[in-house]
């Protein structure tokens, strides 16, 4: 184009040279807090620096995870895996957040006690950031897990009845003395639990929470109204007022697409309907109804679909339409990968309080001053399927999780 012609040939442009290398930084934050530093060739694609911040973690369930930036038009986009880095973040160095992309319907079916506990902080972030309310009892409820899995067992002894040994956990976006003191009771409650088990009853409470795991995005519907459309593991749900006022399963569903700031869901016919029925909803730009109908096709092929569809090369005449299609493994294809190798050990610092900046060192070697109790107990192979929780005794184990408790205790021993 002309116009570069006369950037490269300009004095200014000679005068102040950009130096790039073949390698560019990547700066990531991990759902800890803490800052991993990783080397990148400046050609690699979104999948190479996933796989190294998986690695640096030790994490082998790694299709439920996914890397978010920051550009000029959004602060939080997905980077597509099987596109160059370089394409969508220019500034150096590359910033990136680690976060959880697919929040699986059953934690307890993930394979991994660090799948759970990667998880389990990235919950904790939704609560603090106030993506996912809850009720006091419920902060309340979730905090005693996470002060149960870090630091064990209620000692009386050294707490003394009080709940200052809590002052560096954060359970709520208003934390109040109060909370703390409900918490203080009920990690009482949890004694005899290891790290593994506090980290499942925490996520069989968060999973029955209303906003779990739900990617919402603003918009209007036919009517100008103001609503929210959030996306999950079983559809495409409406908020109005913070109410959820419908919901399209994926099952329901067969079509979405979008055009200019427009978004349609085409919903299969009803028993007593004829004929299909098309909702339109009116979203900010072009940009925000695209950024919504790639989540909604990443969330349908990851949670409804036994394979991804296979990608469409281009031809000879253009394809009307997005190529875009989910590159990774399936929900499916995930659960059926066995892993075979013995249970990582790793830190937990659900409390933040010992961040720090990490190296590409993986953390599977535990260091000298964790004693037992910091790394103890995994729960590496849990069932495929453990029945729901009665919803009026929140926090105690059903029978077939109670087999559970046993097969860890039994490990431990």
């Amino acid at each position: 184009m002309p116009e570069e012609k006369t950037d490269e040939t300009s004095p200014a442009k000679k005068a102040t040279p950009i130096a790039k290398g073949k390698t560019v930084l990547a700066r990531v934050t991990l759902l800890d807090g803490s800052l991993v530093d990783i080397n990148l060739d400046r050609k690699s694609k979104g999948e190479d620096l996933l796989e190294k911040v998986c690695d640096h973690i030790n994490l082998l369930e790694r299709d439920y995870f996914g890397l978010t930036y920051e550009d000029r038009h959004d602060p939080r986009n997905w980077l597509e895996l099987d596109k160059r880095i370089g394409k969508f973040v220019k500034n150096e160095p590359w910033k990136f957040n680690f976060e959880v992309k697919f929040y699986p319907p059953d934690p307890a079916q993930l394979q991994e006690d660090i799948t759970r506990y990667q998880l389990c902080l990235q919950i904790r972030n939704d609560i603090l950031s106030g993506k996912l309310p809850c009720s006091f009892v419920t902060y309340a409820l979730l905090g005693s897990y996470l002060v149960q899995s870090e630091l064990g067992d209620y000692d009386p002894e050294d707490n003394k009845n009080s709940s200052d040994y809590l002052k560096e956990f954060r359970f709520a976006p208003n934390q109040s003395v109060e909370l703390e003191e409900k918490v203080m009771e009920l990690h009482r409650t949890h004694k005899g639990q290891t790290p593994a088990e506090a980290e499942l009853h925490y996520l069989e409470n968060a999973k029955k929470l209303a906003m779990y795991g739900v990617d919402l995005h603003q918009a209007k519907d036919s009517e100008g109204v103001d609503i929210m459309l959030g996306v999950c593991s079983s559809g495409l749900l409406v908020y109005r007022d913070k109410l959820r006022i419908n919901r399209f399963a994926w099952p329901k569903i067969l079509k979405i697409s979008y055009k200019r700031h427009n978004f349609y869901v085409k919903i299969r016919p009803g028993e007593f309907e004829q004929y299909e029925s098309t909702i339109g909803f009116k979203l900010a730009n072009h940009r925000a109804a695209k950024k919504l109908w790639k989540v909604c096709v990443e969330h349908h092929t990851f949670f409804r679909l036994a394979s991804p569809e296979p990608a469409t090369k281009a031809g000879l005449f253009p394809r009307l339409g997005s190529r875009f299609r989910y590159s990774g493994r399936t929900h499916f294809e995930t659960k059926k990968t066995s892993i075979e190798r013995p249970a990582p050990q790793f830190e937990r610092s659900l409390s933040g309080r010992r961040l720090t900046s990490r190296s590409m060192d993986a953390l599977g070697v535990p260091r000298a001053e964790y004693n037992d109790a910091s790394k103890r107990h995994t729960m590496s192979h849990p069932p495929d399927h453990i029945p729901e929780m009665d919803n009026d005794k929140l926090g105690k184990l059903s029978p077939a999780k109670s087999k559970i408790k046993e097969k860890v205790k039994d490990k431990a021993s």
